[in-house]
């Protein structure tokens, strides 16, 4: 069994040189969209990039960390930014939707990206767990974060997952949406708390599960609450639409 993927990630990390480690890029041969969040249901291109600093029991991607269970050198390869960015002109579409893993892990070598994504007209997404407040040099138009903190029902540790420092740095930024992951009634309980703390907003929330039938049961047990609480509502629309399948 290999080390434990933490130090394995910071190691990929500063060892990247001028290339990013990414899991895979999807979108431009095989359409799709954006399947969370306030561009839900928008045609997207998406890169994702390989390795985390957290370790979710329930995370859908473990195959960006969890080296138990996965081989990194079959899971991942470099790529330079500017590779990307001729991949991502391919296409007419307009998002570019950079997720992981964490893909702030690698950000000194996302700044190159995104300014190539910008200059090529296309509008970037991070989908980040929040725990790595941004670089300035990512803070720029055409650019968001779509902000996801993992609260303990989602099987992680709150003292690794929630960073107040990062959080609050996303919620001043001006830039950033807040998309927790929920089950119960309870976890809505735990966002408010975690908002009011941090001062987060907008709150958006996802129903938890892999299957159509899961998220469908999920939304009726956390509509009725998410409505009185005046906060967005999500569905996991590429899990409806795609069965959850890898790369869509």
């Amino acid at each position: 069994m290999s080390a434990p993927h933490a130090p394995a990630a910071t190691t990929a990390a500063r060892s990247a040189g001028s290339g990013l480690i990414v899991a895979e890029c999807f979108g431009v041969e095989q359409p799709t969209f954006q399947g969370e969040g306030p561009s839900c249901g928008h045609p997207a291109l998406f890169i994702r990039l390989s390795r985390c600093n957290l370790t979710c029991a329930r995370c859908d991607t473990k195959y960006t960390w969890d080296w138990s269970r996965f081989d990194p050198r079959k899971e991942s390869t470099k790529r330079t930014a500017a590779d990307l960015v001729a991949w991502a002109a391919s296409s007419s579409v307009e998002l570019v939707v950079v997720t992981g893993g964490e893909p702030l892990l690698q950000q000194r070598h996302l700044v190159p990206l995104v300014q190539g994504l910008v200059r090529a007209g296309k509008r970037i997404e991070f989908e980040t767990n929040g725990t790595i407040p941004p670089d300035r040099a990512l803070l720029v138009d055409g650019v968001r974060f779509n902000v996801s903190p993992k609260i303990a029902s989602f099987g992680v540790e709150e003292s690794k997952s929630i960073v107040p420092g990062a959080l609050e740095a996303f919620a001043t930024s001006g830039r950033a949406v807040f998309k927790f992951v929920a089950s119960s009634v309870a976890d809505l309980d735990r966002i408010a708390e975690l908002a009011k703390a941090h001062q987060l907003a907008p709150v958006w929330v996802m129903p938890e599960g892999s299957t159509a039938q899961a998220i469908t049961a999920t939304t009726r047990v956390l509509a009725e609450e998410v409505a009185r609480r005046r906060w967005h509502f999500t569905t996991r629309l590429h899990v409806l639409a795609f069965s959850d399948a890898r790369g869509r």
